[in-house]
């Protein structure tokens, strides 16, 4: 977020407020207290949301010769998770409070023994967050302080709770409490929701909404092949729900039960330069971010090492972006090698091998798969467009969109509303407007409280229709919405200066 916004006890708690006011975003089943993990998006985060992934299938798919689309069915053969691996081992650790009957994802619930003069006297918990080492820290020294110990304070190396000693559990203070001895060891819990298919209620109607989109372009992988007259390389590119029954949800829409994906998979040869093409994709993955308005600066690369790889990936980086509560991972880049289609292939008896007329011989292709979170990326938009600032003595909230994702293009504001010859003009501007972007109608109240409106909702342009467009030469006021400066100007110059902008 820019510097200049105001300090608030949780970072985050301007864009929730913001997205509440003005029908970005809103908590499922608000009317019924709200449903943990859900959310609903509003009007302005409907547009949002779906400015995004226009955006990234016009320039992803559209805008290639080597990606083909897909929209595969959201529950699939259950076989289909049983070969990717799903069923048996799709899980997160997962620890419970005894005593407040919280959960927590034992990976993101951190401890650290606290020793004064080499002795341990005691241990502090904390959840995982931008300022949990801080926060140890102060609780380290609370608890030195309550014990009386004399001596220096060791460094508190803070680990997750997935690598404690048995013997450690029952040390180790719930974050809920505060207290030690509450806290089970850790334990797998499955991430997918079941569902049941069909008139029967038994285990052979056991189903699932799935729980990323791959595994629908896997399945698909032949019928496009047969179909596409596609060769090696080439991807398969999808835009769709997933589920996951995630243990902690948080972040506001950050980690989420059910959310969108934007993947694609890659097909390559197996012997191809994979290291390569991993290259490529990161650098593409960063410059499409950057061409839709986030800024270089909060983008980042964090490299998985060897030991933390999937079973299946010979190589991932994850593309970072800095949240108000830290660096976060925004788009995975895995290379998956070819895990997947000989699961697929095996599991179904239908061969996955393609033919390649350029080397003459038959293959199962190895893939290279750039993930995003349509949900987590709605959020970096918002949080980079965050602003506040001051003008001419009044402050203002802004939302800085790049405008091709802004949910309005342009708002058309008549000076006044009893002028019918004026709005007659405004109205008909507003009509061949409309007939190609979304553009909004505004003609209540005073012109600068109409301009902060569509400040706070991110609509990068105004055009006020006044007196001189109508006596004058059919000009109006074009105002921007970051630089608030004015210039006249008149139709055909807006529609070149759209046309520019937002394709």
């Amino acid at each position: 977020m820019a510097k200049d916004k105001a300090s608030s006890s949780n970072p985050m708690d301007p864009i929730v407020a913001l997205c509440k006011r003005r029908g970005f975003i809103f908590q499922s089943s608000e009317i019924y207290g709200g449903y943990n993990g859900f959310f609903d998006f509003g009007p302005l985060g409907a547009e949002l949301k779906k400015n995004l992934k226009d955006a990234w299938w016009k320039d992803m798919v559209h805008r290639r010769d080597d990606i083909e689309g897909l929209d595969s069915s959201i529950i699939m053969s259950p076989k289909i998770w049983v070969a990717s691996g799903h069923v048996g081992g799709f899980s997160d650790p997962m620890v419970d409070c005894k005593a407040s009957k919280m959960r927590y994802r034992a990976d993101q619930l951190f401890f650290a023994p606290v020793v004064v003069a080499g002795e341990t006297i005691g241990y502090v918990s904390t959840l995982e967050d931008a300022d949990m080492q801080a926060q140890a820290e102060q609780k380290a020294d609370k608890l030195k302080r309550k014990a009386g110990a004399q001596g220096e304070l060791e460094p508190i190396v803070l680990k997750d709770y997935t690598e404690a000693d048995p013997s450690e559990y029952p040390l180790i203070p719930s974050p809920a409490t505060g207290e030690p001895g509450s806290l089970t060891a850790p334990r797998d819990f499955n991430l997918m929701f079941e569902t049941k298919v069909g008139a029967l209620s038994d285990n052979s109607a056991t189903a699932y909404l799935r729980p990323e989109t791959a595994q629908g372009i896997f399945a698909n992988y032949k019928n496009v092949v047969d179909t596409g007259r596609v060769k090696i390389p080439f991807g398969i590119a999808q835009i769709g729900k997933a589920f996951r029954n995630e243990i902690t949800p948080r972040n506001f829409i950050f980690r989420s039960r059910e959310f969108e994906q934007m993947e694609i998979e890659y097909f390559i040869a197996p012997d191809a330069d994979w290291q390569g093409c991993h290259r490529e994709w990161i650098d593409r993955c960063l410059e499409w971010l950057v061409s839709i308005g986030l800024p270089t600066e909060m983008l980042g690369e964090d490299v998985h090492p060897q030991e933390k790889l999937s079973h299946y990936s010979r190589g991932t980086t994850d593309i970072t972006f800095q949240f108000p509560f830290g660096e976060q991972e925004l788009w995975g880049i895995a290379c998956r090698g070819n895990f997947d289609l000989t699961q697929h292939q095996e599991h179904s008896g239908k061969s996955m091998e393609i033919f390649d007329e350029a080397s003459k011989s038959k293959f199962v292709p190895h893939v290279v798969e750039p993930s995003l979170g349509v949900d987590r990326l709605l959020l970096a938009i918002l949080t980079a467009a965050y602003a506040e600032d001051e003008i001419g003595g009044e402050k203002r909230s802004l939302l800085k969109f790049h405008p091709r994702v802004a949910p309005y293009k342009v708002a058309v504001l008549p000076l006044v509303k009893n002028k019918p010859e004026l709005v007659e003009f405004a109205q008909a501007l507003y009509k061949k407007l409309q007939r190609k972007y979304n553009v909004f109608w505004d003609q209540s109240g005073a012109i600068g409280r109409r301009y902060r409106r569509q400040d706070e909702i991110g609509t990068p342009w105004c055009v006020t229709i006044d007196f001189d467009t109508i006596e004058k030469d059919g000009k109006f006021t074009l105002r921007d919405r970051d630089t608030t400066e004015q210039t006249r100007i008149d139709e055909a110059e807006l529609f070149a200066m759209l046309d520019t902008q937002l394709h």
